[in-house]
């Protein structure tokens, strides 16, 4: 499996945000999207999750356009936006039966991704009040409900404890070794590790980046 971004652009008004966005990755893959703030990073995965519309280029799979196939797109693509998409008057068990039935919530809280994300603590608690990383927890919980082939990841740690960040990545590492395709946005130099391409977005324009290891270069380019 392969996915490719071809062209992709974007703008509002006179302001161009997404110039001619090229990029290519493959089964197993994990890339690195990094940018300083108003880059373009949200916007461009919102686009490509179709929560954004875009004004030119292609967004494919194995050669199937994706921008056109819009189940095909829900069938494939899981999408965790900076922020958390969740209803704040329910619990965290009554978001996730908007995407699992009770069986599967089951299984994924004793066997899967649930259990791992630590949600069985806090399944009774209303959103409302809920901490920025209990949230983001559970949104990444039901982004995942369809088990998708491709994860698009806006800045998927903030706001979250060692502990969980430990537990993201692990799950993340699996999820690569099964195949899957994650686009990661990222401040967090400690998932770095998990990429092996590094891109730069500035001024609209999308640039593959050498990393080294060498954080204050990397930071310098952005």
């Amino acid at each position: 499996m392969y996915i490719e971004l071809k062209g992709i652009k974007k703008n509002y008004g006179k302001k161009q945000v997404l110039t001619d966005i090229n990029l290519k990755a493959a089964s197993g893959q994990c890339i690195g999207i990094l940018g300083g703030n108003g880059s373009g990073k949200s916007t461009l995965f919102s686009i490509l999750a179709g929560v954004n519309k875009h004004n030119g280029g292609s967004f494919s799979c194995d050669g199937n356009e994706l921008f056109k196939n819009k189940k095909l797109r829900r069938d494939l693509v899981g999408y965790v936006p900076q922020g958390t998409p969740l209803f704040e008057e329910l619990s965290a068990y009554d978001n996730l039966l908007l995407w699992y039935d009770k069986k599967e919530i089951e299984y994924q809280l004793s066997e899967g991704l649930l259990g791992i994300l630590g949600l069985n603590t806090f399944l009774k608690t209303p959103v409302s009040k809920m901490s920025g990383g209990m949230k983001k927890r559970l949104a990444i919980g039901c982004s995942v409900a369809n088990s998708p082939k491709i994860l698009l990841l806006d800045e998927p740690s903030a706001a979250l404890d060692l502990v969980c960040k430990e537990r993201i990545a692990n799950y993340l590492k699996s999820f690569k070794a099964n195949g899957g395709i994650i686009l990661l946005a990222t401040h967090d130099a400690g998932e770095l590790e998990l990429c092996d391409e590094i891109y730069i977005l500035k001024n609209g324009i999308l640039t593959k980046f050498n990393y080294d290891g060498n954080v204050h270069r990397l930071v310098g380019s952005l």
